[in-house]
């Protein structure tokens, strides 16, 4: 049975330990097939090897290609970086992993994801990088393989402009439940010639944006129903807070900047760029977002935990965990394993991976040498803990496919085009009918 990770628990350790921490190059495809032969030791020695990793995270890509280039200057080491288009991650890892170069360095986002790829995994249990974890809790085991680590520890929820809000006669302290969100975006909608904005960015579902409802928004009902059952994975989904989720999504999609029947087109960086103008009060996304918002100003921005009007909300903090584990590949040479290893062990240790890490890209990172964050969104997220608010779990990882997301995704945009109770009946199928069923394929 594999491990599903405790990540509220793990989440609460890392804020209790730290203050937190705040493109694409094509692989070279054309050399000579690599032996297979036992993996090396994790001596830490200089690699004679070189790393192809696969980078799941489009925001970073950049960031990624700079520290890529300074370790090959400061060790001679070849890094190449693959960035995959946003939503496309699983289809590119399956196409890289058939190529004779394939990835050294590849991702999984938790149990389900490594149950398709636990068969490449080196085993870091004895690895310097799992010496460096500030907890066992961020290990994804595979029985007794360590097969991933987390890199990252991120939270999201609705990102807020201040200065829009006073200016509609709101602030933070105004907002404790759905029902606070939902009279106040209400309010700003009715309102929205005169002041001049609207309530919500929009809710695109396109495939650069979608990932932010199908996935992230979906956790939360998730999240209670799980909380509810006791348990922390399923084969069924009751969908027992579907209702909860209609709510929040029909206040997304009837209080902003965009028609309804539009969003099928809307992206990811129409969302951005409609908060960063001053189109919108509310922008759901996470703390990655920062540099993409930053310009707004950091006294403007704020950060609002997703409501959706379930019993207890008003202890509820922001959503944070990780579906980031970096898992190394066993098949490649052992010099290019040793060199991912040790690449990995500078990133995580050395003062120029670590302030690129946790500074440039504005992570916070589950290892020792983690620093105090210069990402105000992440800080933020500090504070909820400090005040004793409990984080949201991030449950997403168990969701049992990319297919079951992309289900649920269709139907959520079938029902803003249209939102009868017949298409939010598709809904409800997408998301309990369709978990079964992918459940059971996944399993079997």
């Amino acid at each position: 049975m594999k491990k599903l990770l405790s990540l509220t628990l793990a989440v609460l350790m890392v804020f209790t330990l730290f203050a937190g921490c705040t493109k694409t190059d094509t692989p070279d495809t054309g050399d000579e097939p690599n032996e297979n032969t036992a993996p090396p030791a994790d001596t830490g020695d200089t690699a004679s090897g070189k790393v192809y990793y696969l980078n799941f995270k489009p925001e970073q890509d950049g960031d990624w290609q700079e520290l890529a280039r300074t370790y090959t200057d400061e060790t001679g080491v070849e890094v190449t970086v693959l960035t995959a288009a946003s939503g496309q991650y699983e289809t590119t890892l399956k196409s890289e992993m058939s190529k004779t170069n394939a990835p050294t360095l590849f991702q999984v986002n938790g149990p389900v994801g490594l149950a398709s790829w636990n068969n490449y995994c080196y085993d870091l249990k004895d690895s310097k990088l799992a010496g460096e974890l500030a907890s066992d809790e961020f290990a994804l085991m595979d029985g007794d393989t360590m097969a991933g680590i987390a890199y990252v520890i991120e939270s999201y929820g609705i990102i807020y402009n201040k200065e829009l809000l006073a200016e509609a006669g709101y602030s933070e302290d105004d907002i404790k439940s759905f029902d606070d969100l939902k009279n106040i975006a209400e309010d700003i909608t009715a309102r929205s010639d005169e002041l001049g904005f609207s309530a919500f960015a929009s809710a695109g579902m396109d495939g650069s944006s979608d990932w932010r409802f199908k996935t992230h928004l979906a956790n939360l009902p998730i999240y209670y129903e799980y909380k509810a059952d006791g348990i922390d994975t399923t084969a069924e989904i009751k969908g027992s807070f579907l209702d909860n989720y209609r709510a929040i999504w029909d206040l997304y999609i009837n209080n902003s900047t965009t028609a309804s029947g539009l969003l099928s087109t809307k992206t990811g960086d129409d969302a951005t760029a409609e908060f960063v103008t001053g189109q919108a009060v509310f922008y759901q996304n996470g703390t990655w977002a920062f540099n993409d918002v930053s310009e707004l100003g950091e006294d403007k921005l704020g950060m609002l935990p997703i409501y959706i009007g379930a019993d207890g909300e008003e202890n509820q903090g922001l959503c944070t965990g990780t579906e980031n584990y970096w898992c190394v590949n066993k098949d490649a040479a052992p010099e290019d394993i040793q060199a991912t290893l040790d690449f990995l062990y500078w990133c995580v240790t050395s003062e120029t991976g670590v302030k690129a890490m946790c500074e440039t890209m504005g992570f916070v990172i589950p290892f020792k040498a983690n620093l105090e964050s210069t990402n105000p969104l992440v800080n933020i997220a500090n504070d909820y803990v400090a005040k004793g608010y409990t984080p949201v779990s991030w449950n997403f990882p168990t969701m049992p496919s990319e297919q079951w997301k992309n289900g649920v995704g269709s139907a959520l945009t079938g029902y803003a085009a249209d939102q009868s109770d017949d298409n939010w009946a598709k809904v409800v199928t997408a998301f309990v009918d369709g978990w079964a069923s992918e459940y059971e394929a996944a399993n079997s």
